[in-house]
């Protein structure tokens, strides 16, 4: 395959340009005595399959399999070389597998098994790389209710989309400086507890290169363990830009394949465009949504953020209740008065803490 198609389609001239400079760097980092290494992010799956979340970057022998220190700024993580399309050997529980990569290093696979539910460890390598551990959760088939959160402004406050200050947010701050949105750690903690074994799915238009930020902050501010949903930034073959919308789309509609027995917890916010594809997914899954949770953004906040969307849509699964509140506290005294969250523990209390470190 030459750099000019992919997949039996022509390139747009954007995703040339940028494979051509993916290439040149990735011969300068081995050439300066950088070799692959395995980043490994959370999956998650059912006793039959497993979805294999991870990504293969140039890095320096000896160098962190994070790719970037703890509390650095987020524009390191934008530097990294990416391996195009690296064999990458697998272990699950004694049974080998390989799987490929595609050309920005990125791992999603699909994986036969045959585990257990809970939490799952598998092993990855790349061209003789120091073996690295991805974590994989394996839903019970009897599991009633999933729960699925945007990041941006409904778990991490950030304010996007505004040009800028997303820029300052992904590239300039501090990891240790974004701050947790008020009462959500608490309110998820709650739902995990009163809906035990239930998934949790961070669905977010966020680029793949900030995953490990993401999930030493969500696993530092005590959120419960679950798979990151990310994208791939830059241009596509067919066109300039990735849609982050179109992305949230096709992994809800993918989840709603992949567990048709589950009812689904959309939790985001007001500030983008989480209103309209809940909405749009509820119209398609009205059996697969238990309720839509939106945190409404303060006036200062929906400024920066481009304005607040706080109409609901219309759909023809009225039945559904969404609920909207500013922070997780409000949200939950509504799932409290749906019925979705009662009052006070229903279930053993289980301390979010005493999740699996490091599973997010």
């Amino acid at each position: 395959m030459t750099a000019d198609t992919r997949d039996g389609a022509q390139m747009h001239r954007a995703a040339r340009v940028d494979l051509a400079i993916l290439r040149w760097r990735a011969r300068r980092a081995r050439d300066a005595g950088q070799r692959p290494s395995v980043i490994p992010y959370t999956g998650y799956g059912s006793t039959s399959w497993v979805r294999l979340l991870g990504r293969v970057l140039l890095t320096h022998p000896g160098s962190q399999t994070t790719s970037e220190p703890a509390g650095a700024r987020g524009w390191r993580s934008f530097t990294s070389v990416p391996v195009e399309d690296a064999v990458v050997a697998v272990q699950v529980e004694g049974t080998a597998y390989e799987v490929r990569a595609d050309n920005s290093g990125i791992i999603d696979t699909v994986l036969s098994v045959d585990l257990d539910p809970g939490w799952h460890e598998i092993r990855l390598s790349c061209e003789d790389s120091d073996w690295v551990t991805s974590e994989v959760y394996v839903v019970d088939p009897a599991t009633p209710v999933g729960l699925v959160s945007d990041v941006d402004d409904t778990v991490m406050v950030t304010a996007l989309p505004r040009p800028l200050l997303a820029a300052w947010h992904t590239f300039v701050v501090n990891e240790h400086a974004r701050a947790t949105t008020p009462g959500m750690p608490v309110l998820y903690e709650r739902l995990t507890t009163h809906y035990p074994g239930a998934p949790v799915i961070y669905l977010s238009t966020g680029a793949w290169n900030v995953a490990p930020t993401l999930t030493r902050f969500l696993s530092r501010n005590l959120y419960p363990a679950g798979a990151l949903l990310l994208t791939d930034w830059g241009p596509t073959a067919d066109r300039w830009f990735r849609s982050g919308q179109e992305h949230k789309r096709l992994n809800l509609k993918r989840l709603a394949g992949e567990f048709p027995g589950i009812t689904w917890l959309l939790i985001g916010d007001d500030g983008q465009h989480d209103p309209t594809i809940y909405g749009e997914f509820l119209n398609a899954h009205p059996d697969q949504v238990a309720a839509v949770c939106i945190r409404q953004l303060s006036p200062g906040e929906a400024v920066l953020a481009g304005g607040s969307s706080t109409v609901r849509p219309e759909g023809e699964a009225s039945d559904v209740p969404w609920l909207y509140a500013a922070d997780g506290a409000g949200l939950a005294e509504e799932l409290d008065r749906v019925g979705l969250l009662p009052h006070g523990p229903s279930q053993p209390e289980i301390d979010v803490r005493d999740t699996p470190s490091g599973r997010l």
